[in-house]
């Protein structure tokens, strides 16, 4: 039996998957092709905090703790015993996980605020203690000063590439799974779980729903994968420091979320594309005698964005409702049907 539209629904998806696997062959400049990477790394980044703080409604302003665990785990491996990132990629999310089950049976209990600022303590927690330590597990960590990380040369294995298109590949498979996992757990049932939880959580509970085991059970998926986040930035710059575990990182990645749309869908990805050109150009054109202003304009866009679309760039998807309703469309969103 012939679904109508479907045929038109594959052709889209194949023609994007298109534009992204030829995208590099069409853009040859180093700049350019870099931005297209932070885009999607930072769009990465969006869509796992997104899954605690649009999908269980819960907001951490630590997340950087699991992207910094992540990029040492697999840096410590590398130095120590020669294991490829590849393999401490995952070793870096299973102790993000870890920690963040740690985290969740001890904080999870506040509410607003009080979780957000409980996360922020843990993450700050972790910088203190990297910049503090000048030797861990064997690892000269060299405190505030950072670590470069060993050049082996154009090595896929070891998640080096002589150029950039590898890493925008490797970023491109991320988000893909990104988004599967997402689409998957918001139609679970842990999924439903969270929606309830979120919008009535004493009402949830009053139905049998175990409110603590679901949020404590989704941010061990969106830590884990946060730090392979951390793992991909660690082996593209080939340098890590403290500052991995840092506010400004918790900041950034919930502001590009907020300008997308919290609980979208595709919000996150809609966050990033404006925000990470903005900040990259403007970082550059405005240093000097300017610097720091582009954190001025940087914030003043948030703003603009948080007065005039409440529900973030995704509600203008839905224009006609959007136009009716003054800026209410719901656009497409995660976990709201």
């Amino acid at each position: 039996m012939r679904v109508p539209g479907l045929g038109k629904q594959y052709l889209k998806w194949i023609l994007v998957a298109l534009i992204v696997i030829l995208l590099p062959l069409v853009i040859r400049d180093p700049f350019s092709i870099h931005i297209v990477i932070m885009v999607l790394f930072m769009a990465y980044l969006g869509m796992c905090w997104n899954l605690m703080g649009g999908l269980a409604g819960q907001f951490s302003l630590g997340h950087s703790a699991f992207f910094g665990l992540g990029a040492y785990t697999s840096t410590i491996l590398f130095y120590n015993l020669g294991i490829s990132p590849l393999v401490g990629i995952f070793a870096g999310g299973i102790v993000a996980a870890v920690a963040s089950l740690f985290v969740g049976y001890s904080s999870l209990r506040l509410k607003n605020h009080y979780f957000a600022l409980a996360t922020l303590a843990f993450s700050q927690v972790l910088r203190v203690f990297f910049v503090d330590t000048r030797e861990l597990f064997g690892l000269e960590v060299r405190g505030a000063q950072g670590l470069l990380l060993p050049l082996v040369g154009n090595s896929p294995l070891m998640l080096q590439f002589d150029s950039k298109t590898g890493y925008y590949y490797f970023i491109v498979i991320l988000v893909c799974v990104i988004l599967v996992v997402s689409k998957a757990v918001m139609d679970s049932r842990l999924g439903y779980y969270l929606k309830a939880t979120r919008d009535q959580e004493q009402a949830a509970e009053c139905v049998g729903v175990r409110t603590t085991r679901a949020k404590v059970s989704v941010g061990a998926i969106s830590a884990f994968f946060t730090a392979l986040g951390g793992t991909f930035y660690a082996q593209f710059l080939y340098y890590i420091d403290p500052g991995v575990f840092g506010l400004s990182w918790g900041i950034e990645i919930l502001s590009i979320v907020i300008i997308g749309g919290i609980g979208s869908f595709w919000g996150p990805l809609l966050g990033a594309i404006i925000l990470v050109p903005l900040g990259e150009v403007t970082r550059i054109y405005l240093s000097g005698n300017l610097a720091g202003l582009h954190l001025v304009i940087y914030g003043l866009v948030i703003i603009l964005v948080m007065l005039l679309i409440p529900k973030g760039i995704v509600s203008l998807l839905d224009w006609k409702k959007f136009i009716k309703k003054g800026g209410g469309g719901d656009g497409t969103v995660l976990a709201r049907e």
